[in-house]
């Protein structure tokens, strides 16, 4: 990793270089993330690279995956990203991996209060991968969660495509979803899973940062009322 490191080190401008010098941690990496806000396409879906992201000042959670995997390159570490799959009627969901001592962790950027960062404490990536089966669910309790992928290097991608790059990186989440993905487990437990229950339920409400598009329908359906 330490030619790769170097040829991502050049492409960086001095603002850049400070920042990615100061996250050197995967858990400064998790700050800096949970202190961004959530992009939520209010101009179209994106795919934005990790510096159009600092340019931005937000992320979603593959975004925020592919930004924490750059910093990691840029301390050496493997930039790993991981592929969560869930049913059609739900969204799948990216982390960026790391390895501390031989243990597997994530960091994640999400807004809600479940499938978060994961503590480096793990023997296998699919031992951490399940950790994140029970409470991935639908609103009506539905357990969504169907399969990840195997830990997918970046690092075979030459870092000006996806480090610095000006376009969308929807190439590189095609390549990602179209890796190798592993079952949660064999369909007939799939279905037999049982719904969360309303207090788990509940924890799903909870977010970091106010969709404004919500609380624009709210103003829109005041307006309303009152012009009635």
């Amino acid at each position: 990793m330490s030619t790769y490191r170097r040829r991502l080190h050049a492409l960086l401008t001095p603002a850049e270089h400070r920042l990615f010098a100061r996250l050197d941690t995967p858990q400064k990496i998790q700050t800096f993330l949970d202190k961004l806000p959530v992009n939520f396409g209010l101009e179209g879906d994106t795919a934005m690279s990790p510096r159009r992201v600092l340019g931005a000042r937000m992320a979603h959670c593959a975004e925020g995956a592919i930004f924490a995997a750059a910093v990691l390159a840029y301390h050496g570490k493997r930039p790993w990203l991981m592929d969560i799959r869930a049913l059609p009627s739900d969204q799948d969901h990216i982390t960026a991996l790391f390895q501390e001592r031989g243990l597997w962790g994530a960091i994640s950027k999400t807004n809600h209060a479940i499938l978060r960062w994961r503590d480096p404490i793990y023997r296998s990536a699919r031992e951490l991968a399940m950790t994140y089966a029970h409470e991935y669910c639908l609103p009506g309790g539905k357990k969504s969660m169907l399969s990840f992928s195997k830990p997918f290097s970046l690092a075979r991608y030459a870092p000006r495509s996806w480090v610095i790059a000006p376009a969308d990186l929807d190439w590189l989440l095609v390549d990602l979803d179209t890796s190798p993905h592993f079952p949660v487990a064999p369909w007939h437990a799939l279905r037999k899973r049982r719904r969360a229950s309303r207090v788990e339920m509940l924890s799903q409400e909870v977010v970091e940062w106010p969709d404004p598009r919500k609380k624009k329908k709210k103003r829109t359906r005041t307006t309303r009322k009152k012009r009635l």
